[in-house]
């Protein structure tokens, strides 16, 4: 008589997500709060959540980092060379700080996330840019699309390893240093935006 397997892995299978407390992890942003997804029971099955409306949301903050960083042109398709890197840098951010990666993680996301952009208006045959507010599920995509851009941007043509400047990058936006790539892209949507309103 056989026994049937589990269809979903356990957290032991990724020994990253089962290393850190998730449950310590404070989220302070509340508009971001229903979008971070610290459940570390679907890890690499964000497939049932795909062409469903906001179904990005229940997909483990971890793995949509992950997801991000192999839209890059290194990582296109390779997720487990993207998973190890992003392992990597976890371990790094340990090492340093000895705090939680993924509470930096998250600190990193609410100050990278831009609360308003511009948008075109058409007022007489012309366009007229006008300041809007920025849903939260659309903040937090910018915001993990500007870290895993800066930290290619800073691996390019450097002798640094991806999982480094990652762990710089991640580092750098949860102390909301304007030196960190995505936290200066921040400011500069919300500075365009507060002079069109």
């Amino acid at each position: 008589m056989s026994e049937k397997k589990d269809p979903q892995p356990s957290s032991a299978f990724f020994p990253m997500f089962s290393k850190y407390d998730i449950n310590t992890v404070k989220i302070e942003d509340l508009g971001l709060q229903r979008y971070i997804n610290l459940e570390n029971k679907d890890f690499f099955l964000g497939a049932p959540h795909a062409n469903k409306m906001f179904g990005k949301a229940n997909v483990p903050i971890i793995e949509r980092l992950i997801n991000i960083l192999m839209k890059t042109e290194m990582y296109t398709g390779q997720k487990t060379k993207a998973y190890t890197a992003v392992r990597k840098a976890f371990e790094i951010i340990d090492k340093r700080t000895k705090t939680n990666p993924v509470q930096v993680l998250v600190d990193a996301l609410q100050n990278a996330a831009p609360k308003e952009e511009t948008t075109r208006l058409r007022f007489g045959g012309i366009m007229v840019p006008k300041a809007v507010d920025i849903s939260p599920q659309r903040r937090l995509d910018i915001a993990l699309r500007n870290i895993c851009s800066g930290a290619m941007n800073a691996s390019h043509k450097n002798k640094k390893r991806i999982e480094a400047c990652l762990a710089d990058e991640l580092l750098k936006a949860s102390k909301n240093d304007p030196a960190s790539f995505s936290v200066a892209k921040k400011n500069d949507l919300e500075r365009v935006a507060k002079a069109a309103r």
